[in-house]
């Protein structure tokens, strides 16, 4: 493959700036982390292309158009405390590093938990830890946070979660409506949670996060 600086560079420029990416800061996380190192080794050549990339366990890393779109919309601080949702092998993690203080990454897939605890300690990236525990559940042992990140699609957005958001917190996530879903902005302020949608996405479901089954006689 290119030279990694290179891919991401391209990755930025032909498919994030003209896809209404214009936060510099998301742009340079992603210039930072090299998301190669989060895929397996025989799609490394790859890691780099407009879709979503398989991680192994039926896991996925996000298109990065998506992805860099939905970090944009939670418009992170630097002082920000973030969960990360599913966060498979790290990459949204290390990325997330980039721009808040604090990143706690959840993820059930006891694998895929330990890659991504190697790949962030490779990066030195001190401020973002890995817990693994069930998705749907959050974390509350360290709520409320400013931002949450889901890795995914869902079917509809869990209570657990938005239950965790702090005062004026944001939470970015793709939910399922028919064959494309829509990326949506959730907000907290007081007691009143608050939905906008932002733009079409199809990304592969999270797991534990289906739509349930319904039948009929």
């Amino acid at each position: 493959m290119p030279d990694s600086a290179d891919a991401r560079l391209a990755m930025v420029q032909s498919q994030v700036l003209p896809n209404k990416v214009t936060d510099e800061r998301v742009t340079d996380a992603l210039n930072a982390v090299p998301r190669e190192n989060f895929v397996p080794k025989a799609l490394r050549g790859v890691a780099y292309v407009d879709e979503d990339i398989s991680v192994g366990e039926g896991r996925y890393l996000m298109e990065p158009m998506v992805f860099a779109r939905l970090l944009q919309a939670a418009d992170i601080k630097p002082t920000d405390v973030a969960l990360d949702v599913g966060c498979a092998s790290g990459y949204s993690a290390a990325v997330l590093a980039q721009l808040c203080a604090t990143v706690v990454a959840i993820e059930e897939n006891e694998a895929l938990a330990e890659r991504a605890t190697e790949q962030l300690a490779a990066l030195e990236a001190s401020n973002a830890a890995v817990i693994t525990t069930s998705l749907n559940d959050g974390y509350a042992d360290q709520k409320p946070y400013d931002v949450i990140v889901l890795n995914g699609s869902v079917a509809q957005l869990p209570e657990a979660l938005t239950g965790q958001l702090a005062d004026h917190g944001r939470l970015v996530a793709v939910v399922q409506d028919g064959i494309v879903g829509r990326a949506v902005l959730v907000t907290r302020e007081g007691e009143s949670i608050n939905r906008i949608d932002l733009f079409d996405a199809a990304v592969p479901c999270l797991p534990g996060f289906e739509k349930e089954e319904t039948f009929s006689f």
